[in-house]
């Protein structure tokens, strides 16, 4: 007996993005705001973050009304129906819920029923996961377009009074939307991640210490509640980072992933015409740029400024700013990084749309 020959989907030739959306939180928290948490101050905050001010979300908005915002602005930036979208992916580190997927919600609000959809859980590096992912369903013809969203609601997961990281975070989705192109859009993706340093960004403690905590104080047990608020100055879970480590990190060894990037794209840092990283800091952004040794003409994003550091939206973000403020990008080439929490990484060559 013969063994029956199996289909494959025709490979397509390539992929792009065809659209790009954002949604900005109305609340806007400026550094002075910041300061009255911790002993800080407005010209310390800009000197070693670049930032000013960040948005941030009212409690009745969630992760899923920002995604659908920005997704739905990307869904008609690229031309095509709800309907057509083959597959929604969708970056965060902050829906409040194991299940189901934020993604699965997001799709149905959006009117992209019954295309598959899934969180990706790679906070800063999410997005350029994201677009990895995208690039290989379309030119593998599983689906034809792909919705990819980065959103984050770090108001949420943050202690205003910790000093590391939490006036550095603000909240946002970015958006785009890849499908066919005759030509390649996306360039190879250099991705990965680093869990011996697993522990420098995270959260103080996990939801089994708060189930813990919730049982003991039902059962009345003051000495164990005291010592588990001894442990916790807060008994929601909260980011923490090792800053120094992760400057390091993310200023040499993304520098190198960077250049990685472009070489296997085919291209030079002079065929860019944009650079987009991760909005993390200001003087991290500067860095790799003097490293890749970026022409002039190649504009940079610096969202970070107004926006803060929005983990797996920022790169979404600050190129739909970037596209408001220098339309002539369009079609040009941009080199976009993401690198965070994990440590993880990732970065490619994209054509702008």
């Amino acid at each position: 007996m013969s063994t029956p020959t199996l289909k494959q989907n025709t490979l397509r030739s390539g992929s792009r993005i065809w659209g790009i959306g954002a949604y900005r939180p109305e609340i806007i928290v400026s550094n002075d705001d910041v300061c009255q948490w911790i002993d800080s101050s407005d010209e310390w905050i800009q000197q070693r973050t670049g930032i000013i001010t960040r948005h941030r979300a009212p409690r009745q908005i969630s992760v899923v009304d920002m995604a659908v915002g920005a997704g739905a602005e990307a869904i008609k930036s690229a031309g095509i129906d709800a309907s057509q979208i083959g597959a929604v992916l969708v970056s965060t580190v902050t829906h409040m819920y194991a299940t189901p997927s934020a993604a699965a919600l997001i799709a149905d609000k959006l009117g992209a029923n019954p295309a598959p959809a899934f969180d990706i859980s790679a906070a800063c590096a999410g997005y350029c996961y994201g677009i990895a992912q995208a690039d290989a369903l379309v030119r593998a013809g599983t689906a034809e377009y792909v919705l990819v969203i980065g959103v984050e609601k770090l108001s949420d997961v943050i202690d205003n009074h910790e000093r590391t990281i939490s006036f550095l975070l603000g909240d946002g989705a970015g958006a785009v939307v890849v499908g066919p192109s005759d030509e390649p859009g996306i360039g190879p993706t250099v991705w990965g991640a680093d869990g011996s340093k697993w522990d420098t960004i995270g959260m103080t403690h996990s939801l089994m210490d708060v189930r813990d905590f919730s049982e003991q104080a039902m059962k009345g047990d003051g000495v164990a509640l005291a010592a588990a608020d001894e442990a916790h100055s807060t008994l929601w879970p909260t980011l923490r980072q090792d800053g120094q480590t992760v400057f390091r990190w993310a200023v040499w060894e993304m520098a190198k992933m960077a250049k990685k990037a472009l070489e296997v794209a085919g291209i030079t840092a002079a065929d860019l015409g944009a650079f987009v990283p991760h909005q993390a800091n200001m003087r991290i952004i500067d860095e790799l740029a003097k490293q890749l040794k970026l022409p002039e003409h190649v504009v940079i994003a610096r969202d970070i400024a107004d926006a803060g550091n929005t983990s797996a939206a920022s790169i979404p973000l600050a190129t739909h700013r970037l596209l408001q403020e220098n339309p002539e990008l369009s079609g040009k080439l941009s080199l976009q990084i993401g690198f965070g929490a994990g440590l993880v990484f990732g970065a490619q060559v994209v054509r702008l749309p």
